[in-house]
């Protein structure tokens, strides 16, 4: 793992491979990690980078204060950093929060975007009232004792986990730091960015599982209709992970949007 720092931040991050730069962005209360099956996929032809955002994996904690323009400074910063400015991103759930908070704060780092199973923010999404509760029950869970995080949440996959992405999810549940998670969960409940969505002029491809019920396929038709371009493709018999439970599928329709649009 290397690290960068960024804005007084020491950001780390995971790079496999060689060709065409990719940033991959993950979603909240995991890291670099949840990449595993798409760096081994896809660094046989591009150089695929993976960050720890503030407060994840082997980055520093946020600072106080810190909300979604943070997170989108930051990578914004990393991107710059490494020198692979204007880059794709790729994005799931909180993460794609965060690449449209990017691509409206720093457009230009931003050469294309895959947008999968997200949000464009919990509020801007679901609306107020279901924002509120899920942060609500975010912060009841938070105020429990920590007897081992579940890294199964309800929703997450459209059946069982996959039996080899167990370890991977508990391994990432049993480093999450409880600020960090409220940070950035307070900025996904708050977040609003529907505006930015006609406002986006590079290619887009969507992605969403089929049986998704935390950012519902209708999420993913709002997506469709209001960002200009946009592909929308559907894994069937696939819930919110689909990097994960579909990662053969998830890969090919990134590879392929990465060789037409990289």
């Amino acid at each position: 793992m290397d690290t960068v720092d960024v804005h007084g931040l020491r950001l780390a991050y995971r790079r496999a491979g060689h060709g065409q730069s990719v940033m991959f962005v993950h979603g909240g209360a995991e890291d670099s990690r949840t990449w595993t099956p798409q760096i081994e996929a896809l660094s046989d032809e591009f150089s695929v980078i993976a960050w720890d955002e503030p407060g994840a994996g082997g980055s520093d904690d946020v600072p106080a204060e810190f909300g979604l323009s943070g997170y989108a400074d930051c990578l914004a910063g990393m991107i710059r950093a490494l020198e692979i400015s204007p880059a794709p991103v790729v994005g799931l759930s909180w993460g794609t929060t965060v690449i449209l908070e990017l691509y409206r704060r720093h457009p230009e780092v931003v050469r294309g975007m895959v947008l999968a199973d997200g949000y464009a923010g919990w509020r801007g999404s679901l609306g107020g009232e279901e924002a509120e509760a899920r942060f609500a029950g975010v912060r009841a869970a938070l105020a429990e004792p920590d007897e081992g995080d579940d890294p199964t949440l309800p929703g997450l996959f459209a059946g069982a986990p996959p039996t080899q992405s167990v370890p991977l999810l508990r391994a990432m549940a049993a480093d999450v730091r409880r600020r960090s998670i409220l940070a950035s969960l307070t900025a996904m409940a708050e977040a609003d960015l529907t505006s930015v969505l006609p406002t986006i002029a590079v290619p887009t491809q969507l992605i969403w599982g089929a049986l998704d019920v935390r950012s519902p396929l209708a999420v993913a038709h709002e997506f469709e209709r209001r960002i200009p371009g946009a592909v929308l493709t559907v894994i069937p018999h696939c819930g919110h992970a689909s990097n994960l439970e579909a990662p053969r599928a998830f890969n090919d329709i990134v590879r392929d949007f990465l060789t037409n649009h990289g």
